[in-house]
């Protein structure tokens, strides 16, 4: 079985997306037209907006915290408290389970 370039020659490959990117666009030729369009948007969307931006800004983890439990780790003086653990894997397991009703 001899295998040939046939698949050069179809439309849509990043083979023929170089020929077209190769022309120059007519578009950019012709004179600018002002267009000017509203958005007005939802109030929960500018809600959601809002609450983007702020938790941009909102750090993910409590720093001095991290640094404590680091500094009780070195020393050798951080406890784990096994039932707590336990009882945040069962917290979790019950609202995966819950999400999927």
């Amino acid at each position: 079985m001899k295998i040939d370039n046939s698949i050069k020659s179809l439309g849509g490959l990043p083979g023929e997306a170089r020929k077209d990117a190769a022309k120059p666009a007519t578009a950019a030729a012709s004179p600018a037209v002002s267009q000017s369009a509203e958005v007005a948007l939802s109030p929960l969307s500018a809600r959601l907006q809002e609450l983007e931006s702020s938790m941009a800004t909102t750090p993910m983890t409590d720093s001095h915290r991290v640094d404590a439990i680091r500094e009780a780790i070195a020393a050798g003086t951080f406890q784990i408290d096994a039932s707590k653990i336990a009882d945040g894997l069962i917290d979790s397991v019950r609202q995966m389970l819950a999400a999927q009703k």
